[in-house]
């Protein structure tokens, strides 16, 4: 990496999870600035930031104007699909390097443009029905259910629902639709299977595979789609992939010109095949890099963070460090859900930390914070996530299990928030095996 002293960087958006950016940069001895529309208590990065701004990420303009008056010598965004196009415009308006393009950023928010392209490069996708929002009854007279309705531009989970029949089916398109900036709808068929997430990262048109995991979901709450408790790296299922569908891939991105940056894409395993069915071409919050680190010494955010001050994600030795089997050994992130409730006390975090494997600690929401009803069934319903390395299976799934009997998670009326987790059985036939 290159040295950034008295480097500065704006960050777009002030969200919790924008915290990561913000600790990452400071490491570099970046100075950082944060800015977005909320107010300083509503706005976690900024108190963290070394100068604050409250100009929204949406007026281009405005944002040009900040960069240009406070001499930005980069900026980036992370986890918010809706903010990628604006984030393309301010860095072509302001002359600052961007890794993706205004339109690449629309293609890989579209699930239903996405979704085509796959098709068009025979990558495994999930199947979809063709609804007329004018006319449901009828265009979904040939549906098999259940089905899955999902906006076709939105993330996080947000707006997603499983229905069981016509009725249900009505009720969860108003509410996607509700959800969707663009009233676009897309209803899939809903495939009940074990799920991974494939990670990749960018450098001049060269694609690398650097990891593919396990995501373990459970179905833990009434009404709501599985949320994930857990990622083993790397699944059972990662040779075939390298084989079969990651040359496919490469080809895909090659057609859209993607040069630079990380992307991720989480799929449903049918019969030992990825079928993907989210991408995001930017930052995810399972928070892969501090695992990347650990394991083979590259960090994705560090390198985006690179590419913002100097349009180019760092030097080509990284290359050499990306090993997706991680040189035989293995690597897991935990994922504690809670149900809806006001923390009052998070207890056992200070033996996690002692534990072995343990790499990292990210904390989404501290004590005092709310899991509101709201957010049931969202990826907001992630309290903490617990890194962790391991030399074997056995190794990781001990202390995988050990994490979730140590910490607890009390509301302000005395009871227990965490949900279901990881168990011995979400293990078998799911990671590879050396």
């Amino acid at each position: 990496m290159n040295s950034f002293k008295n480097k500065r960087l704006l960050i777009l958006g002030g969200s919790r999870i924008s915290c990561q950016i913000v600790e990452c940069a400071h490491n570099l001895g970046i100075i950082v600035g944060v800015t977005d529309w909320y107010p300083l208590d509503k706005s976690p990065a900024k108190k963290m930031a070394d100068e604050q701004y409250y100009v929204s990420t949406a007026d281009i303009d405005a944002i040009v104007n900040l960069i240009h008056e406070k001499n930005f010598d980069g900026v980036i965004t992370g986890f918010t699909d809706s903010v990628l196009p604006y984030y393309a415009q301010i860095c072509k308006k302001a002359n600052l390097p961007c890794y993706g393009t205004e339109k690449q950023f629309e293609l890989f928010i579209d699930k239903s443009r996405y979704k085509e392209l796959l098709r068009q490069y025979d990558i495994p996708t999930i199947p979809e029905y063709r609804i007329n929002l004018e006319d449901i009854e009828d265009t979904a007279k040939d549906a098999q259910y259940p089905l899955l309705v999902k906006p076709s531009d939105s993330s996080g989970a947000r707006g997603i629902t499983i229905c069981h029949n016509l009725d249900e089916l009505k009720q969860a398109i108003g509410v996607a639709n509700g959800v969707s900036k663009n009233q676009n709808v897309l209803v899939e068929q809903y495939i009940d299977a074990p799920e991974c997430t494939i990670f990749w990262v960018f450098l001049d048109g060269e694609y690398y595979l650097t990891m593919l995991g396990n995501r373990h979901v459970k179905y833990n709450q009434e009404g709501v789609i599985p949320l994930p408790v857990g990622y083993t790296f790397p699944s059972n299922i990662q040779p075939q992939f390298l084989k079969d569908i990651a040359p496919k891939m490469k080809k895909m991105f090659k057609s859209v010109d993607v040069k630079n940056g990380m992307m991720f894409m989480q799929c449903k395993i049918v019969n030992g095949t990825c079928l993907v069915y989210d991408i995001g071409y930017r930052l995810t919050g399972s928070l892969e890099y501090i695992n990347l680190k650990k394991m083979c010494g590259y960090n994705p955010m560090e390198m985006l963070i690179n590419y913002a001050l100097t349009g180019s994600m760092g030097d080509y030795k990284i290359v050499k460090k990306i090993d997706p089997y991680f040189n035989g050994k293995y690597t897991y992130n935990v994922s504690i859900l809670c149900k809806p409730g006001k923390i009052k006390k998070i207890e056992g975090l200070d033996q996690i930390s002692k534990l072995p494997g343990v790499i990292g600690i990210v904390i989404a929401h501290p004590e005092g914070d709310e899991i509101t009803e709201n957010m049931k069934g969202l990826l907001a319903q992630i309290t903490i996530r617990i890194l962790g390395k391991a030399e074997n299976i056995e190794e990781m799934k001990k202390e995988m299990l050990k994490i979730h009997s140590i910490v607890h998670i009390i509301s302000d009326k005395g009871e227990e928030m965490i949900l279901p987790g990881v168990e011995e059985k979400d293990f078998e036939g799911t990671i590879y095996e050396v």
